[in-house]
C-alpha cells in the first residue's frame, strides 16, 4: 500500500513537470490560450498580467472545497498536493524562461506559433493522462471532469471539451486581445490545443487501459490457470469444449488481462504447456471487479417500485 502511493505520487510529480515544461516553454510564451485553470490564469495573465500560478492557485481552491464531498479526501489530497506543486512549479519555470523585459523566451523562433501549440499540448496532454494513471488530478476542470466521469461513461477527455469550450469562447469577449479577427485567431488556436490535449489524453490512458483476451486450449490447464491466479492476481473461467475432429474433451481458459500483462501470460503458458494453443484478442472494453466500473445510471428506486406495482395490479385479475 506504500509503495503504491509512493508510486503514484512519484509518477503524479513527472507529470506535473512535464505539464509545467509545455505550458510555460511552449504554450505561454507565444500568447496561446488553452482550457482548464491554466487557461483562465492565461487569459487574465495576458490581458492583466496578474500572475497564472495564483489564479491557478485561487480557483483550485474553491473547487478542491467544493468536490470533497463526491470526489473523497483520498483524491483530493493528491489533488490538493498537484495544486500546490504545479502552483510552485510554474512559477520557478516563468522565472527560467522571463527576460530581462518581461517577454518569454520563444523556443521555437518568431511565426512558429502554430507547430510550439502542437508540441507543448502533446506535451500537456500526455501529462494529464501520466497524472489521472496515478489517481491524481491537477485540478480544475479536470476536477469538474472526474466527477462526471465518476457516474457517467463519458471520457476524461470529452469531459474536459465540454468544460474548456466556454473557457476559450471567452476571448472574444476580451477588447485587451486586440481587435475582433485577432480574437478569432486565438479563439481558433484554443480550439486547436483543447483538440490536440484531450486526443492526447483519451490516446495515452486507453492504451495504457487496452485489455486482451485469452483463449487457452491445453491439456495441462489446471496448472496454466493455478500459476497464472498466483502470478497475476487474476481469476479465470474454464469451459468445456471438444475437438471437432477427434471428438476429445478438452478444457478451455478463458482469461480477461491488460495488455501490458500479456508477456506474463505467454511466459507462464509457454513454461508448463510449449504445445498449447493460444489466441488472444483485443477487446473494446472490460467492466466490472478488477477492470473499469460500469458508469450508466440505473432507474430510480421509487420509480422502479411503482413500475412494479403497476405490472402486479395488472396480472391480478388473470390470476384471480
Amino acid at each position: 500500500m506504500v509503495m503504491r502511493e509512493t508510486r503514484d505520487y512519484f509518477n503524479i510529480t513527472l507529470g506535473l513537470m512535464l505539464y509545467t515544461f509545455g505550458f510555460t516553454v511552449f504554450l505561454l510564451p507565444y500568447e496561446i490560450v488553452t482550457g482548464g485553470i491554466a487557461g483562465i490564469g492565461a487569459i487574465v495573465f495576458y490581458a492583466t498580467k496578474f500572475p497564472v500560478q495564483w489564479t491557478f492557485f485561487i480557483i483550485n481552491a474553491v473547487l478542491i472545497v467544493a468536490a470533497l464531498k463526491e470526489l473523497g479526501l483520498k483524491f483530493l489530497t493528491k489533488t490538493i498536493y498537484a495544486t500546490i506543486a504545479v502552483t510552485v512549479m510554474l512559477d520557478l519555470a516563468q522565472k527560467i524562461v522571463e527576460l530581462p523585459d518581461g517577454t518569454f523566451i520563444k523556443l521555437m523562433g518568431e511565426g512558429n506559433d502554430f507547430m510550439s501549440l502542437i508540441i507543448g499540448c502533446m506535451l500537456t496532454g500526455t501529462a494529464l493522462a501520466i497524472v489521472f494513471l496515478s489517481n491524481g488530478s491537477t485540478g480544475g476542470t479536470d476536477i469538474i471532469a472526474a466527477v462526471v466521469n465518476k457516474y457517467y461513461n463519458i471520457s476524461l477527455g470529452k469531459g474536459l471539451i465540454m468544460v474548456d469550450l466556454v473557457i476559450i469562447g471567452s476571448c472574444l469577449a476580451i477588447d485587451s486581445f486586440g481587435t475582433f479577427p485577432e480574437r478569432s485567431q486565438k479563439v481558433v488556436f484554443g480550439l486547436c490545443t483543447m483538440f490536440i490535449e484531450c486526443n492526447m489524453l483519451d490516446f495515452v490512458m486507453n492504451w495504457q487501459r487496452q485489455s486482451v483476451q485469452f483463449m487457452i486450449f491445453s491439456k495441462h490447464h489446471q496448472e496454466i490457470a493455478n500459476a497464472i491466479a498466483k502470478q497475476t492476481d487474476h481469476t479465470m473461467t474454464i469451459l468445456d469444449g471438444h475437438g471437432w475432429f477427434s471428438g476429445n474433451p478438452i478444457k478451455v481458459i478463458c482469461l480477461m488481462a491488460k495488455k501490458r500483462e500479456s508477456p506474463i501470460i505467454f511466459r507462464i503458458i509457454k513454461s508448463i504447456d510449449p504445445r498449447a494453443f493460444v489466441s488472444q484478442s483485443s477487446v473494446q472494453g472490460v467492466f466490472g471487479e478488477g477492470f473499469d466500473p460500469i458508469k450508466v445510471t440505473g432507474k430510480n428506486k421509487k420509480k422502479a417500485e411503482t413500475e412494479e406495482q403497476k405490472m402486479e395490479q395488472q396480472q391480478a385479475p388473470s390470476n384471480a
